[in-house]
């Protein structure tokens, strides 16, 4: 892409996405640019990528064609507030809870993406579900989902539905780490070894959710497929409904959505 690259906030994510998009050969090195209060996680960045850092967000403002917000909720007042920004600039927001009304508030009449990505990002396993705002037109969406594709699957989904995504997809991994420490224990206590034990669990989640990915088959039906008559699986399984885990992840799913919204 022809165009600079600018970061409004230097954290976690921020620093998978800078990743992404040199492997990704998005841009060269020196055409991304970031700002962040804090002068050593700048400094951090600068060395271990060749990026331009920016004395300060008025400066990566004015150097950037696509503006990635990946400011921390709690300081988006501080970083938004009278920050000038041109109407022929991308504006992207991964600033959680914040919606496209309140950016357009602090920001103006820009082109606006707001995007809900999750933490298996940081190892380019992320799933990111973006909102378009009125002003943005399909070049530069193709622009952003190419960003957000550079650290894992993007899709396109209206804003109305982001909250549902954060109970799921954003919170989601989460609830995946808590059933593979789960199935592990599970393991342990059969007389497992606990590295054992934790390679077969989270290993045996990623094969599944490949197998529902590359067959694009329900997954019940790949469930019925493991499960014979009369056998170990079955057994199993019908602990878990009678646990009603299938139940408890329907609500986390739901209560973590209220809780998004809740949060706007």
């Amino acid at each position: 892409m022809d165009v600079n690259i600018g970061f409004l906030g230097a954290g976690a994510m921020a620093e998978a996405l800078i990743r992404g998009i040199i492997q990704a050969r998005l841009v060269q090195p020196e055409r991304i640019w970031a700002y962040d209060i804090r002068a050593a996680r700048l400094k951090e960045l600068e060395q271990r990528f060749g990026l331009v850092a920016a004395a300060s967000r008025e400066e990566l403002a004015a150097a950037a064609d696509i503006i990635i917000l990946a400011v921390k909720p709690q300081n988006v007042e501080a970083a938004l507030t009278g920050l000038q920004v041109k109407g022929d600039k991308l504006v992207i927001s991964i600033i959680a809870g914040v919606t496209l009304s309140r950016l357009a508030g602090y920001l103006g009449d820009v082109p606006l993406v707001r995007v809900v990505p999750n933490t298996p990002a940081l190892v380019g396993a992320g799933v990111s579900a973006l909102a378009a705002g009125a002003r943005v037109g399909q070049e530069d969406l193709e622009k952003a989902l190419a960003i957000f594709r550079s650290v894992g699957e993007a899709m396109v989904l209206p804003e109305e539905q982001l909250n549902a995504v954060t109970g799921l997809s954003g919170s989601g991994p989460a609830y995946v780490y808590m059933i593979i420490e789960a199935l592990a224990d599970g393991g342990v206590r059969q007389g497992l070894t606990r590295p054992v034990a934790l390679e077969l669990a989270a290993r045996t989640l990623l094969g599944g959710a490949q197998m529902v990915l590359a067959t694009g088959e329900h997954p019940g039906v790949l469930k019925d497929r493991v499960t014979s008559p009369a056998g170990t699986t079955i057994a199993g399984l019908a602990v878990l409904e009678d646990r009603g885990v299938r139940g408890a992840l329907i609500r986390a799913v739901e209560a973590a959505t209220l809780r998004a919204g809740e949060l706007e």
